[in-house]
């Protein structure tokens, strides 16, 4: 069974010098659901406190003081990319000298190297290769499974089905179906970026639309897959676009019920086309956490990405709606190409501590959300 996360709490009071807060207020503590307005005026408020309260009244009534994390395991096949979007320090053309293409038994062996703790997901993404067959990925999730068949594989972006279903001259539900058969298990939420076609023309049009990146998930949730979602921020979109996203995908969800996590990731511009822009403040950062929490009321979990955010900034957002820190990673290659100054991976040990010092309880879950409990030499998931 899941851990049991809800605690009493005692009866609220709200209290904030931005009168536009009020009848958010009054809203989020009846558990009516909030609209296009109130997340405007929610980004728009300086009184990022008691925006923050709201949403940790809402964290704390679903999840109490737990705080999740897992031991997982990044997998990075290949940063070989036909697109060139803006917003990427990943990506490489064919023939760049840094590109790379991992052969599939170098594949497997970065799965089993690097870390004494044995992982409960593989998470699997990779660039738009021109030239790697579907049949590579199916091949490298086979030889997973097969070498690892306890571990739950999370693999391939709505935005790599729906290319890989191109170059494969399939529909995407029959690619998805491949997929499942396989022996991927869930999906991650990246390539969301912002939905907007005004952004998304100039961070990233050489991907799919915002529209089929929600086809995509529409149709991986009606298969059965579970999957998280993203939202790229801090770049050139607004608070409409922001607001716009997240009631997007609030609606996929309440059509499909498919997202388990949503995960708010900050923008950085080093080594990308848009360098010049600024990083996020922690402001931005905790603000967007707490946003994200009170408009998508119908997601189970709100995840403070500790590789984007910073560590610091993530124990902070344990009061600021998220309730969950993502997990080990071992080792991370998108963000830290793009700049990011956070360790390649972290220890159960330390993302305990993390956790402990905010105040908040560590609970160590598998992908789907299974309370894990560790022993000397195994783990045993709780279903």
């Amino acid at each position: 069974m899941r851990a049991q996360t809800a605690v009493s709490r005692q009866p609220a009071t709200f209290r904030s010098y931005d009168p536009r807060l009020e009848p958010i207020a009054a809203k989020v503590l009846a558990q009516e659901r909030l609209d296009f307005n109130d997340g405007l005026s929610l980004y728009g408020s300086s009184d990022v406190l008691a925006v923050g309260w709201l949403a940790n009244h809402v964290r704390e009534r679903l999840h109490g003081d737990v705080t999740y994390f897992n031991v997982n395991r990044h997998i990075n096949p290949t940063n070989v990319c036909v697109a060139a979007c803006k917003l990427c320090a990943f990506g490489r053309k064919k023939g760049d000298p840094a590109g790379y293409t991992m052969a599939l038994e170098e594949a497997w062996e970065t799965a089993a190297s690097g870390y004494s703790e044995a992982v409960t997901e593989f998470h699997i993404v990779g660039g738009l290769h021109p030239d790697l067959p579907l049949e590579y990925f199916l091949d490298l999730v086979r030889g997973l499974k097969e070498r690892f068949p306890q571990v739950h594989i999370k693999a391939f972006t709505m935005v790599e089905v729906a290319y890989l279903a191109r170059r494969a001259k399939l529909t995407i539900e029959q690619t998805l179906k491949k997929l499942r058969d396989a022996g991927v298990d869930s999906m991650p939420g990246g390539g969301a970026e912002i939905f907007a076609a005004r952004v998304r023309s100039i961070i990233c049009d050489h991907k799919i639309d915002g529209e089929e990146w929600l086809e995509t998930a529409r149709l991986a949730h009606k298969l059965g897959f579970r999957s998280n979602a993203t939202m790229l921020y801090g770049h050139i979109e607004n608070d409409e676009d922001r607001v716009d996203h997240l009631l997007k995908l609030r609606a996929l969800q309440d059509e499909t019920g498919g997202f388990q996590t949503f995960i708010p990731l900050a923008f950085h511009p080093e080594n990308t086309a848009l360098d010049h822009l600024p990083v996020t403040t922690g402001l931005t950062d905790i603000r967007q956490i707490a946003v994200s929490r009170l408009l998508l009321d119908n997601f189970a979990h709100i995840k403070a990405y500790w590789q984007m955010l910073t560590p610091k900034i993530a124990q902070i957002a344990l009061r600021f709606g998220a309730d969950d820190l993502d997990g080990t990673v071992i080792e991370e290659k998108i963000y830290h190409d793009a700049g990011a100054t956070t360790p390649q991976g972290m220890t159960r040990k330390e993302l305990c501590r993390l956790i402990t010092e905010a105040g908040r309880v560590p609970v160590e879950r598998d992908t789907l959300y299974h309370a894990v409990t560790r022993t000397e030499d195994s783990f045993i998931v709780a279903v």
